[in-house]
């Protein structure tokens, strides 16, 4: 744990939940508006959680070698991530454009 400055775990540990405060509400809206894209962005947010969550877990371990493939995890997830938020992007906009 001591890889990290206090600030910088503040910020770290904000982050993610400020992200999954961020789905949630998102999703309630979805719901709320019963607008399926939206419920959908919610989703399309899981992979990019999952991402910062192996980034802090392997920084809450000193970076330890032995799970060094949270690492791969992490990047992995990044990149998956970064695919669903475009697909969800994509979709929220073209139900916008259907109902405008």
């Amino acid at each position: 744990m001591h890889a990290l400055s206090f600030g910088t775990w503040w910020i770290h540990v904000a982050s993610v939940f400020e992200w999954l405060v961020a789905m949630v509400l998102i999703a309630q809206r979805g719901s709320n508006r019963s607008q399926m894209s939206m419920i959908w962005l919610s989703a399309a947010m899981i992979p990019a959680l999952i991402s910062a969550m192996a980034a802090c877990t392997w920084h809450l371990y000193d970076n330890s070698e032995s799970l060094r493939w949270l690492v791969t995890l992490q990047a992995s997830t990044t990149l998956l991530g970064n695919v669903t938020l475009a697909i969800a992007a994509w979709n929220l906009q073209r139900d916008a454009t259907v109902k405008g």
